[in-house]
């Protein structure tokens, strides 16, 4: 007769397989959802190739979720050709209308895709990975992305993931590190030909699917999580070391040090003539320049200061092409002060219908890290997520003198992807 505790095992056993396979399935969405953003935020029509894709694959739900009315799929399944096409067919006409599923490469035949989405990690060798995205490259229109994801350490040995890295620094317009993923995956994507700046005009912002949603309107940047995670780890540290209460000071440091990077969803305006706040913030000038450092032109400036208690995330003002970003070295002045215009800054320079559009994050008395993540060669839709600057500091935004006019005054409180600073002329 089996005892009471030995036939407990086996159901022990399968709940845990459940809860391992339903963390894995969710996993594998969030992963896919990094994989297929760029393809989903195309307004279309579009069409896009999914690359090593089976029936049940994440990727390719994904990518026929982001499917309008006038796009269309190819998805090259290899061994699963038949399984995966009588999977579409169950999905009803108007899938298998869009769908087209095919063996090889060989036989996808496209014109050109708008995104290429690789379903499976990319592994191998550092040749072998080389040849694979030179091959994929080749089915890409002008300025289309090619997405894939690679195990988040295997930078580490070399391989596939050094490959990535490398191509990254010479066609990366963003990468998105995914740690509810099993393993934790880097996603990278790439733009081998620049694409039209009349495009970002027509994009959605790019989902950034590392950040962690609390509610259906208020997220936590992943800098959040990192910094509350070693908030956290020194009070473990010291309550082991029995530093009696010390351990207090980090543990209640942990939900306002999260709080800090706070990434709200916002209303971003429709209409095409309107610029917005690249910050929350209050407005500290609003005047004609001419900066050394953006060449000879006069620009309309519209500076915010940011304290710590407003939103850090930095959005950008205009839908546009990144066509130069770089760093100028100075000091570290109180934001809010005239000093801080020689406080270190990045420069983001888009390319825009408009003309030249030119964001600056400066640094401020406390804040002394700005974090970039909008690469030369990406297109940010207006109120997209491009950076953030850690605790307190200073945004300003640069528009081509005379051709727009502030809606904004000196005092003024404005919100980042929102507020309305000023309206394009004509």
């Amino acid at each position: 007769m089996t005892s009471p505790e030995s036939a407990q095992i086996p159901v022990t056993e399968s709940l845990v397989a459940a809860a391992e396979q339903l963390f894995a399935t969710r996993a594998s969405v969030v992963a896919a959802t990094a994989i297929a953003a760029d393809f989903a935020r195309h307004p279309g029509p579009k069409h896009g190739l999914v690359v090593g894709a089976g029936p049940g694959s994440a990727v390719l739900s994904a990518a026929v979720d982001a499917l309008g009315t006038d796009d269309t799929l190819t998805v090259v399944a290899g061994n699963a050709t038949e399984d995966l096409r009588a999977q579409l067919r169950l999905a009803g006409a108007w899938v298998e209308q869009r769908v087209r599923v095919v063996e090889s490469l060989a036989d996808a035949d496209t014109p050109g895709a708008d995104d290429v989405l690789v379903a499976e990690p990319l592994t191998g060798s550092a040749d072998d990975a080389r040849a694979e995205l030179e091959t994929l490259a080749k089915h890409l229109r002008p300025g289309g992305v090619l997405s894939v994801g690679v195990p988040a350490a295997a930078f580490l040995a070399g391989g596939a993931g050094e490959e990535l890295d490398r191509q990254s620094g010479l066609f990366g317009v963003g990468a998105d590190l995914v740690l509810r993923s099993m393993p934790p995956l880097r996603v990278h994507r790439l733009r081998y030909t620049a694409a039209e700046a009349e495009l970002a005009e027509r994009l959605a912002p790019l989902a950034r699917t590392s950040s962690v949603r609390l509610t259906p309107h208020m997220n936590i940047d992943s800098n959040g999580i990192a910094a509350a995670a070693i908030c956290l780890g020194a009070a473990v540290a010291a309550r082991r070391m029995g530093l009696r209460r010390a351990w207090l000071l980090p543990a209640l440091a942990a939900a306002p040090v999260a709080a800090f990077f706070r990434d709200p969803q916002r209303e971003v305006p429709t209409d095409p003539a309107v610029v917005v706040a690249a910050s929350d913030g209050k407005v500290l000038a609003v005047e004609t320049v001419r900066d050394e450092r953006l060449g000879p032109d006069e620009y309309l400036r519209i500076a915010v200061f940011l304290s710590v208690l407003d939103v850090h995330i930095n959005r950008a003002p205009v839908a546009g092409r990144v066509v130069d970003q770089f760093v100028v070295d100075g000091g570290f002045a109180a934001a809010m002060k005239p000093e801080a215009e020689h406080n270190v800054a990045a420069y983001t320079v888009l390319e825009t219908t408009h003309g030249t559009v030119v964001v600056a994050q400066r640094t401020g008395l406390i804040a002394r890290r700005i974090v970039h993540r909008a690469p030369v060669g990406s297109l940010l839709a207006k109120g997209e997520r491009f950076g953030l600057i850690r605790f307190g500091s200073r945004t300003d935004v640069y528009l081509p003198a005379g051709a727009a006019t502030a809606q904004v005054a000196v005092g003024d409180q404005v919100v980042g992807g929102e507020t309305v600073i000023a309206r394009w002329k004509g």
